[in-house]
């Protein structure tokens, strides 16, 4: 049976393959148009978050059984065309969940003692101590929205250091660290705001302008979801008006980002979608889907 792999993958997985009598191709980059007319020959395809498998993908996929995902989202993935055709759609939830978490306790550290700003000052030969006085997190009030596997780790990360913990998830009733508050309890009361929720019809533009006017002045966003989470036209308002005191983006609703408005703001810091992007994230992501892809194919599930 073959495998075509269209985003890099660790090379373990891609040995744990092979090490099964698996054919395994490498295409990073594809074009589109050319996955579709190459697709009919995989029983298996593997992805990142780069490679869009489309409908026509999926429709042309005549050998197709297995999508494998490395990593956590799926809305690069028409789901419901694969479970129309009964493709297995894997991925790998866990396997990057503390490196997304680390990056968000990354960006709030940033936000707080002013890293960025201060490393540019820094490169134009000035020495701006006073000007780039910092807050500390300790004591500070951080809401999470959804509390799934990255925002559990957030949420024991900051709790361990004396931060006030508020979870926002309608779908759980308890949690062992922090207290649960509705959206309308916790947007006052944050100092810091972190989301991380899939993407999906419930969620997209949820942040909004509405929201954003219910947050306390002055506060950190931090989005290291999915960028369509967030109306960045209301974001880039929200930052202007110093309604946001700092927003920290790993994420963008079109990607990669190229132009956006939000970079012409002093108080926008962000990444390039480097959320996963951890050497220990990407072999436990690699490794697991190609456990799992290995696994549905030679049906040993």
């Amino acid at each position: 049976m073959k495998i075509i792999v269209t985003d890099p993958i660790a090379r373990q997985g891609i040995e744990i393959l092979k090490a099964s009598g698996l054919e395994v191709e490498e295409k990073p980059g594809i074009p589109p148009d050319e996955l579709v007319k190459i697709i009919p020959d995989y029983d298996a395809i593997i992805v990142r978050s780069a490679t869009k498998v489309t409908k026509p993908v999926i429709g042309a996929g005549n050998k197709l059984k297995v999508i494998g995902r490395a990593g956590v989202g799926l809305d690069n993935i028409d789901l419901k065309a694969a479970k129309d055709k009964g493709i297995k759609v894997l991925n790998t939830p866990a396997a990057t969940s503390i490196s997304v978490a680390e990056l968000a306790l990354g960006f709030m550290f940033a936000a707080a003692r002013h890293i960025a700003d201060a490393t540019a000052s820094m490169r134009q030969g000035k020495w701006e101590k006073k000007k780039l006085k910092g807050t500390e997190l300790f004591g500070k009030t951080l809401g999470i929205i959804g509390l799934g596997r990255i925002g559990t780790e957030l949420a024991k990360r900051a709790d361990a250091m004396g931060m006030n913990v508020l979870i926002v998830d309608p779908y759980i009733k308890k949690c062992a660290v922090g207290e649960i508050r509705t959206l309308e309890q916790m947007l006052p009361k944050a100092d810091y705001i972190s989301i991380h929720v899939p993407l999906g019809d419930e969620t997209y533009h949820m942040v909004n302008k509405a929201i954003f006017n219910k947050m306390k002045d002055g506060v950190i966003f931090v989005n290291a979801s999915r960028g369509g989470i967030v109306d960045e036209d209301a974001l880039y308002e929200a930052c202007k008006s110093g309604k946001i005191g700092v927003a920290a983006i790993d994420v963008y609703e079109k990607e990669p980002l190229k132009d956006s408005p939000l970079y012409t703001l002093p108080n926008v810091i962000g990444t390039p979608h480097l959320g996963a992007q951890t050497k220990e994230g990407q072999i436990r992501a690699g490794i697991g889907v190609a456990e799992k892809v290995r696994d549905a194919l030679l049906e040993k599930n």
